[in-house]
């Protein structure tokens, strides 16, 4: 079995996949603070309620955007599951071209989303992933990784807004039925919720301008089935993305590829 980790800046994500096969999977909070024993005991206790068909986890793929945590994870693997980890990287083969200007400073998340998108969807395609940030990345018909946007996440830009504003307060972020609204809340939701629709469509928009083609748009990330109605451009909504892309690169740059080459 593969154990699949994505370290997010908010949540890592952790999969077990057996084959192409995703068994299960879990979100835990990227506590910058945790230690290799409690990343172990917590991920192992996990496995056994979310993944009850789990076995031995004979591989360790991971990416992850936060440093501080990068380590705690690779050790995690190499003590409580017996496996060295593949953490992904531009350093590897990843099957794709990259025609960023900086490759080493693409999110990992991105390169996974990238690689799954090159296998599982059609091309050219558009991966738009609701996280702490909102990322745009682009992958031409040809499966050049372009680049893309980052603006900020919807969760990130509220939380501000809420801490800024004397007056206003934490809302719950959803879809309010109009947007001339006659309370504070229900006028807080219209502008968070609708700015953000705007936001999306008006880069998707220029995105397609300037790619000259029509993109597939695949949203991803903890709030993508959030926009799903909201925002007509979005063609799928894949929470397991990131999860997906890096099986794929585990199977092109693990130790079985070693093998078969």
């Amino acid at each position: 079995m593969l154990l699949a980790i994505d370290v997010g800046n908010t949540n890592t994500v952790i999969g077990c996949f057996r084959g192409e096969t995703l068994l299960g999977s879990f979100r835990i909070q990227s506590a910058s603070a945790y230690t290799t024993d409690e990343a172990g005991i917590l991920c192992m206790q996990l496995i056994k309620h979310h993944v009850p068909t789990a076995d031995r986890v004979e591989g360790v793929a991971l990416c992850s955007v936060v440093p501080a945590l990068t380590a705690v994870y690779e050790n995690m693997a190499r003590y409580y599951f017996d496996s060295d980890p593949l953490t992904l990287s531009c350093d590897f083969d990843l099957g794709l071209k990259l025609a960023h200007r900086e490759p080493r400073q693409v999110g990992n998340d991105r390169l996974a989303n990238a690689m799954a998108v090159g296998v599982h969807y059609r091309l050219p395609a558009v991966v738009v992933d609701f996280g702490t940030a909102t990322t745009f990345d682009v992958i031409d018909r040809a499966g050049t990784y372009l680049g893309g946007a980052i603006a900020p996440g919807v969760i990130t830009s509220s939380a501000e807004l809420f801490r800024r504003a004397a007056q206003l307060f934490k809302v719950r972020i959803e879809q309010p039925s109009r947007l001339i609204a006659e309370d504070t809340a229900t006028a807080m939701q219209a502008g968070i919720f609708y700015g953000t629709v705007g936001q999306v469509e008006r880069i998707l928009t220029g995105i397609e301008r300037e790619l000259g083609d029509k993109p597939m748009v695949i949203a991803t990330g903890g709030l993508a089935e959030l926009w799903r109605k909201g925002i007509p451009g979005i063609d799928v909504v894949d929470l397991n993305l990131t999860l997906k892309g890096l099986r794929i690169f585990y199977d092109r740059c693990g130790p079985a590829s070693k093998g078969a080459g």
